[in-house]
């Protein structure tokens, strides 16, 4: 009788487990489905931070989208440097690079003006120390070699950058140039 029950709870465990590994591999594998490959128009990404995803549009609409994580678990908008909160915004990508850590740089325009007039106004309201900073170095970039992990289990770990797999940063990269904007929102 015993036996019985161990069949069923690892045959319970395995069917959670396949089915948590259905949700992220439809997650990963919501790219190009629908449309050609070329891509129309002006380039731009949405980064929502409440479904950790980043979606790519062009002129004929939605194209891709990735997974994403961020730093800080708490998805709220970056106050001030150092509390690793990815900011909230429209951001410009202004260079490309590669990266010996994390793959390549897709670095933002963070801090914009907008950034400035929300960190002024906390400051001004208290809700920061007046000695803060705003920070700066968002970009987007990818993981650590061979940790694409941290993807798929939603383990958020930056500074406040956008984080996607290395083979996702590759195809991004081919298809955003600078100049593209880049919406983040919770």
């Amino acid at each position: 009788m015993k036996s019985k029950w161990l069949i069923v709870v690892l045959i319970t465990i395995s069917v959670a487990g396949l089915a948590s590994f259905r949700t992220i591999e439809r997650r990963v594998f919501r790219k190009n489905l629908f449309r050609r490959h070329q891509l129309v128009g002006d380039v731009y990404v949405v980064v929502d931070k409440s479904d950790y995803e980043l979606k790519v549009y062009d002129a004929d609409g939605w194209y891709a989208t990735y997974p994403v994580v961020f730093g800080s678990k708490d998805l709220t908008d970056k106050y001030m440097e150092g509390d690793r909160r990815t900011p909230e915004g429209t951001f410009k990508v202004v260079s490309k690079r590669p990266h010996q850590k994390w793959h390549k740089m897709l670095m933002l325009d963070y801090p914009t003006q907008e950034s400035w007039a929300k960190f002024n106004d906390r400051k001004a309201k208290g809700v920061i120390p007046q000695g803060a900073k705003i920070g700066g170095g968002i970009a987007i970039h990818g993981t650590w070699p061979h940790d694409d992990i941290v993807v798929d289990d939603f383990t958020n770990w930056t500074n406040g950058c956008v984080s996607l797999k290395n083979e996702d940063l590759d195809e991004l990269d081919e298809i955003l140039p600078v100049g593209s904007k880049v919406i983040i929102q919770r």
